[in-house]
């Protein structure tokens, strides 16, 4: 039984907490957190009993908690992994990982040396249709990889008060691509690794067109060179829908191609019928969860780890370099 602490009740807590509610046998919320102590209480009731606190070095110091999902604006993500590393807490971190490479560096370093299991929630590549991805990919069929799309786009209509702490590039750490662009980027990495490709160069170009209350980007369109010379290409925006749903992905191979969204792919052979799979939908915050618990209590490496995380927010952060110095930056991790 992992004993679990949630840290930060806002939004995508409560994903946390229902998912760990429906895992009785494995898991149990044993502790919450937030500054707001109302939040915390109205959490702790929902999904307890849990004791509540509002210093996050409190719940790490609980002897009763074993793990902790990170739930908290991108700004604190860094300072809360270090506080569960020196506690000897494992960590399912939300996105991203950290802000800036001072950060990644230091939260590397730290689970290293402690020697808890960190995974990053990586939700979408807890989704069916990834699932037939990596069998497809896996296995070769699509031969030598050359290019692979992945995108994630939705408009929004916020009021200034809830974007909140988004606004801002000192408590956001960057605009939508390192938000909601985070999840294509991980999805384009994680592809194109099971055909062993790793990211060798970045470029990109970002714009702001409808979310004019943030002072960061809505909209990213971001090209990244591979080994080998495969090309990825990650969209993201705030400011528009996409024909068919959120967000998607599609990987073109010499021998045909692969495609999907959430829980229906497609694999489209050079010259032969089109296979298209369709599984049962799931949520994928919540299935995302027992693997967490699995690599913890195995010891073993979750399929998205600190590492992983780095390398996401690394070809992030060289994307608004890229933009800012107008060039083609190297890939430095």
């Amino acid at each position: 039984m992992l004993r679990v602490g949630i840290v930060g009740c806002g939004g995508i807590a409560a994903a946390h907490m229902q998912g760990y509610s429906q895992l009785q046998d494995k898991a149990k919320i044993t502790a919450v957190c937030d500054v707001d102590a109302a939040k915390a209480a109205s959490a702790a009731e929902r999904f307890g009993p849990a004791r509540t606190y509002t210093d996050v070095q409190d719940l790490m110091a609980d002897s009763e908690v074993d793990a902790v999902s990170i739930c908290l604006p991108h700004h604190l993500h860094a300072p809360a992994i270090l506080a569960a590393a020196t506690a000897g807490k494992h960590v399912l971190c939300e996105k991203p990982l950290c802000t800036t490479r001072e950060e990644a560096i230091a939260v590397r370093e730290a689970v290293r040396a402690s020697g808890i299991t960190l995974m990053c929630a990586h939700n979408q590549l807890f989704e069916p249709a990834i699932d037939h991805a990596r069998e497809v990919i896996s296995s070769g069929a699509l031969g030598d990889i050359y290019m692979a799309s992945t995108a994630d786009c939705f408009t929004v209509h916020n009021s200034a008060e809830q974007w909140g702490w988004r606004r801002n590039l000192a408590t956001a750490g960057g605009g939508e691509l390192l938000d909601t662009g985070y999840h294509p980027t991980y999805t384009l990495l994680y592809l194109m690794s099971l055909a062993g490709l790793a990211p060798i160069e970045v470029a990109a170009m970002q714009g702001r067109y409808r979310q004019m209350m943030l002072e960061g980007e809505d909209t990213a369109h971001v090209l990244v060179r591979f080994n080998g010379g495969a090309i990825g290409q990650i969209l993201t925006s705030w400011s528009f829908e996409l024909p068919e749903g959120t967000h998607s992905f599609h990987v073109i191979g010499e021998k045909g191609q692969l495609y999907g969204r959430r829980n229906v792919s497609t694999f489209q052979p050079n010259g032969g019928e089109s296979q298209t799979v369709t599984r049962e939908p799931v949520v994928s915050y919540h299935r995302q969860l027992p693997h967490f618990i699995d690599a913890v209590e195995a010891r073993r490496r979750p399929i998205q780890n600190e590492d992983d995380g780095v390398a996401v927010l690394e070809v992030i952060l060289s994307a608004y370099d890229s933009d800012a110095q107008k060039r083609i930056v190297p890939f430095a991790v």
